[in-house]
Protein backbone atom coordinates (compact mmCIF):
# COMPACT_ATOMS: atom_id res chain seq x y z
CA UNK A 1 0.00 0.00 0.00
CA UNK A 2 2.84 2.33 0.90
CA UNK A 3 4.55 1.61 -2.42
CA UNK A 4 1.31 2.30 -4.32
CA UNK A 5 0.93 5.61 -2.49
CA UNK A 6 4.50 6.59 -3.32
CA UNK A 7 3.89 5.61 -6.97
CA UNK A 8 0.70 7.70 -7.21
CA UNK A 9 2.42 10.70 -5.62
CA UNK A 10 5.28 10.30 -8.08
CA UNK A 11 2.89 10.18 -11.05
CA UNK A 12 0.99 13.23 -9.77
CA UNK A 13 4.23 15.14 -9.22
CA UNK A 14 5.45 14.23 -12.71
CA UNK A 15 2.13 15.34 -14.21
CA UNK A 16 2.23 18.64 -12.32
CA UNK A 17 5.82 19.22 -13.38
CA UNK A 18 4.89 18.47 -16.99
CA UNK A 19 1.88 20.83 -16.83
CA UNK A 20 4.00 23.59 -15.33
CA UNK A 21 6.63 23.05 -18.01
CA UNK A 22 4.04 23.14 -20.80
CA UNK A 23 2.39 26.26 -19.38
CA UNK A 24 5.77 27.91 -18.98
CA UNK A 25 6.79 27.04 -22.54
CA UNK A 26 3.47 28.19 -23.93
CA UNK A 27 3.56 31.39 -21.92
CA UNK A 28 7.02 32.22 -23.29
CA UNK A 29 5.95 31.40 -26.86
CA UNK A 30 2.90 33.65 -26.60
CA UNK A 31 5.02 36.40 -25.08
CA UNK A 32 7.28 36.23 -28.14
CA UNK A 33 4.28 36.42 -30.44
CA UNK A 34 3.05 39.58 -28.71
CA UNK A 35 6.53 41.10 -28.66
CA UNK A 36 6.86 40.74 -32.43
CA UNK A 37 3.37 42.03 -33.15
CA UNK A 38 3.75 45.08 -30.90
CA UNK A 39 7.35 46.07 -31.62
CA UNK A 40 7.89 44.92 -35.19
CA UNK A 41 4.40 44.47 -36.57
CA UNK A 42 3.50 44.99 -40.21
CA UNK A 43 -0.30 44.91 -40.04
CA UNK A 44 -0.72 48.68 -39.60
CA UNK A 45 1.68 49.42 -42.46
CA UNK A 46 -0.20 47.03 -44.75
CA UNK A 47 -3.54 48.52 -43.75
CA UNK A 48 -2.22 52.01 -44.48
CA UNK A 49 -1.44 50.98 -48.04
CA UNK A 50 -4.68 49.05 -48.51
CA UNK A 51 -6.77 51.97 -47.22
CA UNK A 52 -4.92 55.05 -48.39
CA UNK A 53 -3.23 53.90 -51.59
CA UNK A 54 -6.04 51.66 -52.85
CA UNK A 55 -9.18 52.72 -50.97
CA UNK A 56 -12.62 51.16 -51.26
CA UNK A 57 -12.74 47.64 -52.66
CA UNK A 58 -16.31 46.79 -53.66
CA UNK A 59 -16.53 43.50 -55.56
CA UNK A 60 -15.93 43.94 -59.25
CA UNK A 61 -14.29 47.35 -58.82
CA UNK A 62 -10.83 48.54 -59.79
CA UNK A 63 -10.06 48.91 -56.07
CA UNK A 64 -10.82 45.23 -55.48
CA UNK A 65 -8.57 44.28 -58.39
CA UNK A 66 -5.71 46.40 -57.03
CA UNK A 67 -6.18 44.90 -53.56
CA UNK A 68 -5.80 41.39 -54.98
CA UNK A 69 -2.56 42.34 -56.72
CA UNK A 70 -1.17 44.10 -53.62
CA UNK A 71 -1.95 41.40 -51.07
CA UNK A 72 -0.66 38.66 -53.36
CA UNK A 73 2.64 40.55 -53.64
CA UNK A 74 2.88 40.96 -49.85
CA UNK A 75 2.28 37.24 -49.26
CA UNK A 76 4.95 36.40 -51.84
CA UNK A 77 7.41 38.66 -50.02
CA UNK A 78 6.82 36.71 -46.78
CA UNK A 79 8.44 33.64 -48.30
CA UNK A 80 5.49 31.32 -47.78
CA UNK A 81 5.54 27.83 -49.24
CA UNK A 82 2.66 28.60 -51.62
CA UNK A 83 0.80 31.70 -52.75
CA UNK A 84 -1.98 31.62 -55.32
CA UNK A 85 -5.14 33.28 -56.58
CA UNK A 86 -8.40 31.33 -56.58
CA UNK A 87 -10.78 32.57 -59.32
CA UNK A 88 -14.33 33.41 -58.29
CA UNK A 89 -17.15 35.12 -60.19
CA UNK A 90 -18.58 38.03 -58.20
CA UNK A 91 -21.48 40.48 -58.58
CA UNK A 92 -20.79 44.01 -59.72
CA UNK A 93 -22.95 46.89 -58.49
CA UNK A 94 -22.05 50.55 -58.89
CA UNK A 95 -23.40 53.57 -57.03
CA UNK A 96 -23.07 56.11 -59.83
CA UNK A 97 -23.41 59.83 -59.10
CA UNK A 98 -23.95 60.87 -55.45
CA UNK A 99 -27.49 60.52 -54.15
CA UNK A 100 -29.71 63.55 -53.62
CA UNK A 101 -32.53 63.77 -51.07
CA UNK A 102 -34.56 66.39 -49.25
CA UNK A 103 -37.61 66.78 -47.03
CA UNK A 104 -40.17 69.13 -48.50
CA UNK A 105 -42.68 71.06 -46.38
CA UNK A 106 -44.70 74.22 -46.82
CA UNK A 107 -41.77 76.11 -45.30
CA UNK A 108 -39.19 74.86 -47.76
CA UNK A 109 -36.70 72.05 -48.29
CA UNK A 110 -34.25 70.42 -45.88
CA UNK A 111 -31.50 68.25 -47.31
CA UNK A 112 -31.26 64.67 -46.05
CA UNK A 113 -28.13 62.52 -45.90
CA UNK A 114 -28.87 59.25 -47.69
CA UNK A 115 -27.02 56.58 -49.63
CA UNK A 116 -28.32 53.83 -51.88
CA UNK A 117 -28.27 50.36 -50.36
CA UNK A 118 -26.11 47.80 -52.14
CA UNK A 119 -28.07 45.99 -54.82
CA UNK A 120 -30.80 48.60 -55.05
CA UNK A 121 -32.25 49.76 -58.32
CA UNK A 122 -32.03 53.39 -59.33
CA UNK A 123 -34.83 55.90 -59.13
CA UNK A 124 -36.34 57.24 -62.36
CA UNK A 125 -34.15 59.88 -64.02
CA UNK A 126 -36.01 62.74 -62.33
CA UNK A 127 -36.09 61.05 -58.94
CA UNK A 128 -39.07 60.17 -56.74
CA UNK A 129 -41.13 62.55 -54.64
CA UNK A 130 -43.88 61.17 -52.44
CA UNK A 131 -45.47 61.27 -49.02
CA UNK A 132 -43.82 59.23 -46.29
CA UNK A 133 -45.24 56.63 -43.94
CA UNK A 134 -43.13 55.69 -40.93
CA UNK A 135 -43.08 52.10 -39.63
CA UNK A 136 -41.13 50.26 -36.95
CA UNK A 137 -41.10 46.79 -38.49
CA UNK A 138 -41.89 44.71 -41.54
CA UNK A 139 -44.87 43.25 -39.69
CA UNK A 140 -46.39 46.71 -39.37
CA UNK A 141 -46.81 46.86 -43.14
CA UNK A 142 -49.43 44.14 -43.00
CA UNK A 143 -51.33 46.00 -40.31
CA UNK A 144 -51.37 49.20 -42.39
CA UNK A 145 -52.28 47.47 -45.64
CA UNK A 146 -52.06 48.62 -49.24
CA UNK A 147 -54.58 51.41 -48.76
CA UNK A 148 -52.24 53.37 -46.48
CA UNK A 149 -48.97 52.42 -48.19
CA UNK A 150 -49.61 52.52 -51.94
CA UNK A 151 -47.86 55.40 -53.68
CA UNK A 152 -45.83 56.35 -50.61
CA UNK A 153 -42.25 56.03 -49.46
CA UNK A 154 -41.96 53.62 -46.54
CA UNK A 155 -39.64 54.90 -43.81
CA UNK A 156 -38.27 52.11 -41.59
CA UNK A 157 -37.20 53.73 -38.35
CA UNK A 158 -36.57 50.95 -35.85
CA UNK A 159 -33.25 51.75 -34.15
CA UNK A 160 -30.73 49.20 -32.99
CA UNK A 161 -31.66 48.18 -29.45
CA UNK A 162 -29.57 50.40 -27.19
CA UNK A 163 -29.81 48.31 -24.01
CA UNK A 164 -28.11 45.28 -25.60
CA UNK A 165 -24.47 45.29 -24.51
CA UNK A 166 -23.45 43.10 -27.46
CA UNK A 167 -23.93 45.49 -30.37
CA UNK A 168 -23.88 42.62 -32.88
CA UNK A 169 -27.07 41.35 -31.30
CA UNK A 170 -28.54 44.84 -31.63
CA UNK A 171 -27.52 44.91 -35.29
CA UNK A 172 -29.04 41.49 -35.90
CA UNK A 173 -32.31 42.66 -34.38
CA UNK A 174 -32.63 45.62 -36.74
CA UNK A 175 -31.01 44.62 -40.03
CA UNK A 176 -34.04 42.80 -41.47
CA UNK A 177 -35.61 46.15 -42.38
CA UNK A 178 -32.52 47.03 -44.41
CA UNK A 179 -32.22 43.74 -46.25
CA UNK A 180 -35.89 42.90 -46.83
CA UNK A 181 -37.52 46.33 -46.48
CA UNK A 182 -37.93 47.07 -50.18
CA UNK A 183 -39.09 43.56 -50.99
CA UNK A 184 -41.81 43.72 -48.34
CA UNK A 185 -42.95 47.30 -49.04
CA UNK A 186 -43.22 46.71 -52.79
CA UNK A 187 -45.95 44.15 -52.20
CA UNK A 188 -48.12 46.92 -50.74
CA UNK A 189 -47.52 49.40 -53.56
CA UNK A 190 -44.78 51.55 -52.02
CA UNK A 191 -42.69 53.54 -54.50
CA UNK A 192 -39.44 53.52 -52.49
CA UNK A 193 -38.06 52.82 -49.02
CA UNK A 194 -35.67 54.68 -46.76
CA UNK A 195 -34.15 52.86 -43.82
CA UNK A 196 -32.64 54.21 -40.61
CA UNK A 197 -28.90 53.50 -40.66
CA UNK A 198 -27.66 50.54 -38.65
CA UNK A 199 -25.75 52.54 -36.05
CA UNK A 200 -26.15 53.35 -32.36
CA UNK A 201 -24.50 56.74 -32.76
CA UNK A 202 -26.40 59.87 -33.75
CA UNK A 203 -24.52 61.44 -36.66
CA UNK A 204 -24.88 62.49 -40.29
CA UNK A 205 -23.32 59.42 -41.93
CA UNK A 206 -25.70 57.12 -43.82
CA UNK A 207 -24.63 53.47 -43.61
CA UNK A 208 -24.99 51.31 -46.70
CA UNK A 209 -25.20 47.50 -46.76
CA UNK A 210 -26.73 44.74 -48.82
CA UNK A 211 -30.42 44.46 -49.60
CA UNK A 212 -32.38 42.03 -51.73
CA UNK A 213 -35.51 41.68 -53.80
CA UNK A 214 -35.96 37.94 -53.57
CA UNK A 215 -38.10 36.68 -56.45
CA UNK A 216 -39.75 40.03 -57.18
CA UNK A 217 -40.06 40.69 -60.90
CA UNK A 218 -38.04 43.61 -62.25
CA UNK A 219 -41.04 45.89 -62.59
CA UNK A 220 -41.85 45.57 -58.87
CA UNK A 221 -38.36 46.44 -57.62
CA UNK A 222 -38.30 49.80 -55.86
CA UNK A 223 -35.34 51.98 -54.82
CA UNK A 224 -33.95 51.45 -51.34
CA UNK A 225 -31.74 53.92 -49.44
CA UNK A 226 -30.34 54.40 -45.96
CA UNK A 227 -30.74 57.68 -44.10
CA UNK A 228 -28.36 58.88 -41.38
CA UNK A 229 -29.49 58.48 -37.78
CA UNK A 230 -29.71 62.26 -37.35
CA UNK A 231 -31.73 62.42 -40.53
CA UNK A 232 -34.04 59.67 -39.31
CA UNK A 233 -34.63 61.47 -36.02
CA UNK A 234 -35.40 64.72 -37.81
CA UNK A 235 -37.73 63.12 -40.36
CA UNK A 236 -39.62 61.31 -37.63
CA UNK A 237 -40.14 64.53 -35.68
CA UNK A 238 -41.27 66.38 -38.80
CA UNK A 239 -43.82 63.66 -39.60
CA UNK A 240 -45.41 64.09 -36.19
CA UNK A 241 -46.28 67.71 -36.96
CA UNK A 242 -46.71 67.36 -40.71
CA UNK A 243 -47.80 63.85 -41.80
CA UNK A 244 -48.34 65.02 -45.38
CA UNK A 245 -44.78 66.21 -45.98
CA UNK A 246 -43.01 64.88 -49.04
CA UNK A 247 -39.60 63.28 -49.42
CA UNK A 248 -37.52 63.47 -52.58
CA UNK A 249 -34.73 61.07 -53.47
CA UNK A 250 -32.64 60.42 -56.53
CA UNK A 251 -30.06 57.68 -56.90
CA UNK A 252 -28.20 56.40 -59.94
CA UNK A 253 -27.02 52.90 -59.00
CA UNK A 254 -26.80 49.97 -61.40
CA UNK A 255 -26.27 46.20 -61.32
CA UNK A 256 -23.95 44.85 -64.01
CA UNK A 257 -23.04 41.37 -65.22
CA UNK A 258 -20.88 39.27 -62.89
CA UNK A 259 -17.11 39.66 -63.26
CA UNK A 260 -14.14 37.50 -62.35
CA UNK A 261 -12.21 38.22 -59.19
CA UNK A 262 -10.09 36.17 -56.79
CA UNK A 263 -9.58 34.88 -53.29
CA UNK A 264 -5.95 35.49 -52.30
CA UNK A 265 -4.36 32.50 -50.55
CA UNK A 266 -0.98 31.88 -48.93
CA UNK A 267 0.21 28.74 -47.12
CA UNK A 268 2.84 27.46 -44.73
CA UNK A 269 2.92 23.68 -45.27
CA UNK A 270 2.67 21.55 -42.15
CA UNK A 271 5.60 19.38 -41.05
CA UNK A 272 3.68 16.54 -39.39
CA UNK A 273 0.16 16.71 -40.84
CA UNK A 274 0.49 18.60 -44.15
CA UNK A 275 -2.91 17.36 -45.32
CA UNK A 276 -4.68 18.92 -42.33
CA UNK A 277 -5.54 22.56 -42.97
CA UNK A 278 -5.94 25.57 -40.73
CA UNK A 279 -7.50 28.70 -42.28
CA UNK A 280 -7.09 32.26 -41.00
CA UNK A 281 -8.85 35.01 -42.89
CA UNK A 282 -10.91 38.11 -43.46
CA UNK A 283 -12.71 39.56 -46.48
CA UNK A 284 -10.80 41.71 -48.92
CA UNK A 285 -13.81 43.49 -50.40
CA UNK A 286 -15.43 46.49 -48.73
CA UNK A 287 -18.27 48.89 -49.35
CA UNK A 288 -17.55 51.93 -51.48
CA UNK A 289 -18.28 54.87 -49.16
CA UNK A 290 -15.16 54.67 -46.97
CA UNK A 291 -11.95 52.70 -47.43
CA UNK A 292 -13.06 49.67 -45.41
CA UNK A 293 -10.32 49.88 -42.78
CA UNK A 294 -12.38 48.26 -40.03
CA UNK A 295 -14.61 46.22 -42.36
CA UNK A 296 -12.56 44.29 -43.19
CA UNK A 297 -9.13 45.60 -44.02
CA UNK A 298 -8.23 45.04 -40.37
CA UNK A 299 -9.14 41.36 -40.51
CA UNK A 300 -7.13 40.83 -43.69
CA UNK A 301 -3.91 42.38 -42.42
CA UNK A 302 -4.26 40.65 -39.03
CA UNK A 303 -4.58 37.30 -40.80
CA UNK A 304 -1.54 38.01 -42.96
CA UNK A 305 0.36 39.06 -39.85
CA UNK A 306 -0.25 35.67 -38.20
CA UNK A 307 1.76 33.92 -40.91
CA UNK A 308 4.44 36.63 -40.89
CA UNK A 309 4.88 36.21 -37.13
CA UNK A 310 5.28 32.46 -37.52
CA UNK A 311 7.88 33.00 -40.24
CA UNK A 312 9.81 35.47 -38.07
CA UNK A 313 9.73 33.04 -35.14
CA UNK A 314 10.83 30.27 -37.50
CA UNK A 315 7.87 28.31 -36.17
CA UNK A 316 7.26 25.10 -38.12
CA UNK A 317 3.58 24.24 -37.73
CA UNK A 318 2.45 20.65 -37.54
CA UNK A 319 -0.55 21.38 -39.76
CA UNK A 320 -0.69 23.38 -42.98
CA UNK A 321 -1.77 26.94 -42.20
CA UNK A 322 -3.42 29.11 -44.83
CA UNK A 323 -4.30 32.75 -44.90
CA UNK A 324 -7.34 33.31 -47.11
CA UNK A 325 -8.44 36.81 -48.11
CA UNK A 326 -11.99 36.23 -49.27
CA UNK A 327 -13.62 38.27 -52.03
CA UNK A 328 -17.28 39.37 -51.97
CA UNK A 329 -18.41 38.88 -48.40
CA UNK A 330 -20.37 42.13 -48.43
CA UNK A 331 -22.82 41.45 -51.22
CA UNK A 332 -22.82 37.78 -52.03
CA UNK A 333 -20.38 35.65 -49.98
CA UNK A 334 -19.09 34.24 -53.25
CA UNK A 335 -15.48 33.98 -52.05
CA UNK A 336 -16.31 31.98 -48.93
CA UNK A 337 -18.59 29.65 -50.85
CA UNK A 338 -16.04 29.15 -53.62
CA UNK A 339 -13.25 28.34 -51.17
CA UNK A 340 -15.41 25.71 -49.43
CA UNK A 341 -16.51 24.30 -52.78
CA UNK A 342 -12.91 23.87 -53.93
CA UNK A 343 -11.89 22.39 -50.57
CA UNK A 344 -14.59 19.74 -50.93
CA UNK A 345 -13.73 19.09 -54.56
CA UNK A 346 -10.05 18.55 -53.65
CA UNK A 347 -10.89 16.40 -50.58
CA UNK A 348 -8.98 18.76 -48.31
CA UNK A 349 -9.28 18.06 -44.60
CA UNK A 350 -9.96 21.40 -42.95
CA UNK A 351 -9.91 21.06 -39.16
CA UNK A 352 -9.70 24.67 -37.96
CA UNK A 353 -10.74 28.10 -39.29
CA UNK A 354 -10.44 31.52 -37.66
CA UNK A 355 -11.98 34.71 -39.04
CA UNK A 356 -11.50 38.34 -38.07
CA UNK A 357 -14.43 40.44 -39.31
CA UNK A 358 -15.54 42.56 -36.36
CA UNK A 359 -13.22 45.53 -36.69
CA UNK A 360 -9.71 46.36 -35.54
CA UNK A 361 -10.67 47.29 -31.99
CA UNK A 362 -9.19 45.92 -28.73
CA UNK A 363 -9.52 42.13 -28.73
CA UNK A 364 -11.64 40.71 -25.91
CA UNK A 365 -11.70 37.03 -26.81
CA UNK A 366 -13.07 34.49 -29.25
CA UNK A 367 -16.31 32.73 -30.06
CA UNK A 368 -16.20 29.04 -30.94
CA UNK A 369 -18.37 26.81 -33.06
CA UNK A 370 -16.94 23.52 -31.86
CA UNK A 371 -17.53 20.45 -29.71
CA UNK A 372 -17.28 20.36 -25.93
CA UNK A 373 -13.88 18.66 -25.95
CA UNK A 374 -12.27 21.47 -27.93
CA UNK A 375 -14.07 24.16 -25.99
CA UNK A 376 -12.93 22.72 -22.66
CA UNK A 377 -9.39 22.67 -24.03
CA UNK A 378 -9.72 26.36 -24.85
CA UNK A 379 -10.99 27.11 -21.36
CA UNK A 380 -7.87 25.46 -19.94
CA UNK A 381 -5.79 28.00 -21.91
CA UNK A 382 -7.49 31.02 -20.34
CA UNK A 383 -4.58 31.63 -17.89
CA UNK A 384 -2.25 32.00 -20.90
CA UNK A 385 -4.43 34.80 -22.31
CA UNK A 386 -5.17 36.53 -19.01
CA UNK A 387 -2.01 38.74 -19.06
CA UNK A 388 -3.26 40.18 -22.37
CA UNK A 389 -6.78 40.91 -21.09
CA UNK A 390 -8.29 38.28 -23.38
CA UNK A 391 -11.06 36.98 -21.16
CA UNK A 392 -14.13 36.16 -23.26
CA UNK A 393 -14.32 32.56 -24.54
CA UNK A 394 -17.83 31.63 -25.60
CA UNK A 395 -19.54 29.02 -27.70
CA UNK A 396 -21.43 30.58 -30.57
CA UNK A 397 -20.85 31.95 -34.06
CA UNK A 398 -17.61 32.33 -35.97
CA UNK A 399 -17.63 34.23 -39.27
CA UNK A 400 -19.55 34.49 -42.52
CA UNK A 401 -16.74 33.51 -44.89
CA UNK A 402 -15.63 30.44 -42.96
CA UNK A 403 -19.23 29.37 -42.35
CA UNK A 404 -19.45 27.36 -45.62
CA UNK A 405 -16.58 25.17 -44.35
CA UNK A 406 -18.71 23.93 -41.47
CA UNK A 407 -18.83 20.17 -41.12
CA UNK A 408 -18.32 17.63 -38.38
CA UNK A 409 -14.78 17.70 -37.06
CA UNK A 410 -13.92 21.32 -37.84
CA UNK A 411 -13.53 24.05 -35.25
CA UNK A 412 -14.72 27.48 -36.42
CA UNK A 413 -13.63 30.57 -34.49
CA UNK A 414 -14.32 34.29 -34.62
CA UNK A 415 -12.07 36.98 -33.12
CA UNK A 416 -14.22 39.12 -30.82
CA UNK A 417 -12.96 42.68 -30.30
CA UNK A 418 -14.74 45.26 -28.17
CA UNK A 419 -18.01 45.86 -30.02
CA UNK A 420 -19.12 49.25 -28.73
CA UNK A 421 -17.71 51.45 -31.51
CA UNK A 422 -17.87 49.10 -34.48
CA UNK A 423 -21.26 50.21 -35.78
CA UNK A 424 -20.22 53.85 -35.61
CA UNK A 425 -18.18 53.07 -38.74
CA UNK A 426 -19.71 49.94 -40.26
CA UNK A 427 -20.53 50.46 -43.99
CA UNK A 428 -20.19 54.26 -43.72
CA UNK A 429 -17.93 56.93 -45.20
CA UNK A 430 -16.08 57.31 -41.90
CA UNK A 431 -14.75 53.73 -42.00
CA UNK A 432 -11.30 55.04 -42.80
CA UNK A 433 -7.71 54.40 -41.74
CA UNK A 434 -7.67 57.17 -39.13
CA UNK A 435 -10.42 55.31 -37.21
CA UNK A 436 -8.09 52.35 -36.55
CA UNK A 437 -5.75 52.35 -33.54
CA UNK A 438 -2.36 50.81 -34.34
CA UNK A 439 -1.91 49.09 -30.99
CA UNK A 440 -5.43 47.65 -30.91
CA UNK A 441 -4.94 46.24 -34.41
CA UNK A 442 -1.64 44.62 -33.43
CA UNK A 443 -3.10 43.16 -30.23
CA UNK A 444 -5.77 41.46 -32.32
CA UNK A 445 -3.18 39.91 -34.64
CA UNK A 446 -1.18 38.64 -31.65
CA UNK A 447 -4.27 37.11 -30.04
CA UNK A 448 -5.08 35.30 -33.27
CA UNK A 449 -1.54 33.99 -33.70
CA UNK A 450 -1.50 32.76 -30.09
CA UNK A 451 -4.71 30.79 -30.49
CA UNK A 452 -3.56 29.26 -33.78
CA UNK A 453 -0.24 28.29 -32.15
CA UNK A 454 -2.00 26.48 -29.29
CA UNK A 455 -4.42 24.61 -31.52
CA UNK A 456 -1.61 23.62 -33.86
CA UNK A 457 0.52 22.38 -30.97
CA UNK A 458 -2.16 20.47 -29.07
CA UNK A 459 -4.43 19.45 -31.91
CA UNK A 460 -8.14 19.63 -32.67
CA UNK A 461 -10.38 16.98 -31.15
Amino acid sequence: MKQLTIFLISVLFSFQSFSQKVNSEDSLAIRKIYDIALTNGKSYEWLDYLSNKIGSRLSGSLGAEKAVIYTESVLNELGLDRVWLQPVMVPKWTRGLPEVAYIETKNGKTNANICALGGSVATPENGIKAEVIEVQSLAELEELGEEKIKGKIVFYNRPMQADLINTFRAYGGAVDQRYAGAMAASNYGAVAVIVRSMSLRLDDFPHTGSMGYGDLPEEMRIPSAAISTNGAEYLSEMLKSNPSLKFYLKQNCMTHADVQSYNVIGEITGTTNPDNYFVIGGHLDSWDLGDGSHDDGAGCVQSMEVLRIFKELNYKPKNSIRVVLFMNEENGLRGGKKYAEEATKNNENHIFALESDSGGFTPRGFSFDTNNANFNKVLSWKPLFKPYFIHSFEKGGSGADIGPLKKEGITLVGLRPDTQRYFDYHHAANDTFDAVNKRELELGAAAMASLVFLFDKYGVE
